[in-house]
């Protein structure tokens, strides 16, 4: 990675790290927690997803499960995800392994969510630096996995946000090491939370087009 293309980040200091993950879902907890977030029709649209907020919320809660579990076992799969058993509720909707209980309401979701995120911080945590964990985008390292754990909370947070009637933006400083450690590409300049919507395509940064189709480079940086 070319010096160049981390100038003008002056808050991409040091690596993500598993406290950056606990902060993450702390705020996203939080933010679902809102009493207006509690009160509102989790059925709708998740900003521009075809998924259902509720849907999107358990997407995010498998995606935090999934990329603990694959940091655990010794000798991981190279190339596929662990066996677990996946299942779609209908065609376009996310296949998942972690369902939540619809009859406890959004304060259920919210629990699936925030321990799914205490999983995945447990392990960024204990797993050795040199564990692999695979990916579609890239096998990755603890690290990696963290700063993909991120991505999903912020940008999921958005998409729910828009959907649930929410003020939401996530904190510079760990946006800027998320785009140091997966999007290394990306423009270095602007305001971090914003490159990152971009980046994931879903937002506007002037000078340059918008993002149609997206991917992260999460492969270990050593």
């Amino acid at each position: 990675m070319s010096d160049h293309r981390l100038a003008d980040r002056p808050h991409a200091v040091g690596p993500v790290t598993a406290g950056d993950l606990a902060e993450g879902v702390r705020l996203v907890v939080a933010l679902l927690r809102e009493p207006a977030a509690l009160a509102a029709e989790w059925d709708r649209p998740a900003g521009s997803l075809e998924w259902s907020c509720w849907e999107t919320a358990e997407h995010l809660a498998d995606d935090l499960f999934s990329y603990a579990a694959q940091l655990g076992p010794q000798t991981p799969p190279a190339s596929t995800h662990l066996p677990f058993v996946w299942r779609q509720d209908g065609p376009g909707k996310p296949a998942n392994v972690i369902f939540a209980e619809r009859k406890g309401g959004p304060e259920s979701m919210v629990q699936i969510l925030e321990a799914c995120g205490a999983l995945h911080v447990a392990m960024v945590r204990t797993a050795s630096p040199q564990a692999r964990a695979f990916h579609a985008f890239g096998t990755t390292d603890p690290e990696g996995s963290a700063a993909m754990g991120l991505v999903e909370l912020f940008v999921h947070a958005e998409d729910l946000a828009l959907g649930l009637g929410l003020d939401w933006s996530a904190p510079p400083a760990i946006c800027a090491r998320i785009l140091k450690r997966l999007f290394p590409d990306v423009p270095p300049h602007g305001e971090p939370w914003t490159t990152l919507l971009w980046a994931t395509g879903r937002g506007e940064l002037p000078g340059r087009e918008r993002v149609a189709q997206w991917q992260w480079d999460s492969a270990p940086r050593f």
